[in-house]
């Protein structure tokens, strides 16, 4: 019952598997698989806690906040690339044009949804899914059921990976910032050594163009970033549930 607890909320929290086109009962019924199989690994002796009484709803709580921890982390590492997304987007003058997002029931700029797809295609592709549920399974022997769980400062370190957010969505969208940049920079001399030229009717639609192709152009280095932020999101996970 346990391990399940936690399982549950990090399935209900990590994103792939908390997608809205997945539906609450096939998450519970993925929760159950990952637990029937992560049971027979767990070592240590689970507390005979009544669940109904003040120490188990307690531990219940715990359990909960522990997996959805993990999931929320990862959550982050993904919204990296939708923030980029809504970055390379507004320089492109696509931020007007949105769908609504199947993984959060958001709308979000176009080029963030394709971001987004890329990523979790990615992700899946390189069994990042599988190495998620090998640190869940490894947290129940780094931070057993029944020990002190996640501290104040635990939820400190989670409150400040907002800047690292925004720091890695800078990162992937540098090369189109800096380059639509200079493009727009570009148009406006072009304006102002051509004045009958209107920067609107030629500037727009170029803006546009270049910046499908700069997306083309660096779309490898997006799988790299993918792969270092998971490597390190992962590490993070790791030391997040590592109890001291």
């Amino acid at each position: 019952m346990w391990p399940f607890i936690r399982i549950a909320a990090m399935v209900m929290a990590a994103p792939i598997f908390s997608a809205n086109y997945i539906n609450t009962r096939s998450r519970l019924l993925l929760a159950l698989v990952i637990t029937f199989v992560v049971v027979p690994t767990i070592s240590t002796p689970m507390p005979q806690v009544f669940i109904l009484s003040s120490s188990g709803l307690l531990l219940l709580l715990q359990q909960v906040l522990i997996g959805i921890s993990i999931g929320f982390m990862l959550q982050l590492m993904f919204n990296a690339f939708i923030v980029a997304g809504q970055i390379i987007a507004m320089q492109m003058g696509l931020g007007f044009a949105s769908l609504v997002d199947p993984q959060n029931g958001l709308n979000v700029p176009v080029i963030s949804q394709f971001y987004l797809i890329f990523t979790s295609l990615l992700f899946v592709s390189l069994n990042g899914h599988l190495i998620l549920i090998q640190v869940l399974a490894e947290s129940f022997i780094t931070m057993p059921v029944g020990s002190t769980g996640l501290q104040i400062t635990h939820f400190h370190d989670i409150a400040l990976l907002g800047s690292w957010l925004y720091a890695a969505a800078i990162l992937i969208a540098l090369p189109a910032i800096g380059s639509l940049t200079m493009v727009n920079l570009a148009f406006g001399i072009l304006s102002r050594a051509a004045p009958q030229i209107s920067p609107f009717t030629i500037g727009f639609p170029m803006t546009i163009v270049l910046g499908f192709a700069i997306m083309f152009f660096t779309l490898p280095l997006v799988g790299q970033h993918l792969l270092a932020l998971s490597d390190e999101m992962l590490q993070m996970i790791r030391s997040l549930v590592t109890s001291g």
